[in-house]
């Protein structure tokens, strides 16, 4: 289906990383960018040179809040957000299971939690 891995993140995306002028002010708008070992702009400039393995397996895809403040500082509307999460689901796609089951859900859900924060977690933890 795709040649490579960079091809399905791309795909899964829908990002243009070619667009990328690398400005690092997704990097700079991004709130978990202290957490995080490879920030927007460099997980872009990663994929831009072929490093897939190391960005799918980077701790950083865990760190994002997929607030995507990144998308909306970015003045090429290159998606960086949007890279995080097709990594998330790559990486998961790889591993063949979840970080997540349905069974946890009930016990982590607090009475005042907005929905927002559940839809987001299923997002990133589930496939």
């Amino acid at each position: 289906m795709y040649k490579n891995t960079s091809d399905e993140l791309l795909s899964v995306s829908g990002a243009d990383i070619s667009k990328c002028i690398h400005c690092g002010r997704c990097s700079a708008a991004c709130p978990a960018g202290d957490e995080m070992e490879l920030r927007p702009h460099q997980f872009v400039s990663r994929l831009k040179a072929g490093d897939i393995n190391a960005l799918i397996s980077a701790d950083s895809i865990w760190a994002c809040l997929t607030c995507f403040s990144c998308a909306e500082r970015c003045p090429r509307d290159v998606k960086p957000g949007r890279l995080l999460e097709a990594a998330r689901l790559l990486h998961l796609r790889r591993q063949g299971e979840e970080r997540i089951s349905l069974g946890e859900v009930p016990a982590l859900v607090e009475p005042d939690m907005p929905q927002q924060l559940l839809v987001s977690a299923f997002r990133k933890y589930r496939r």
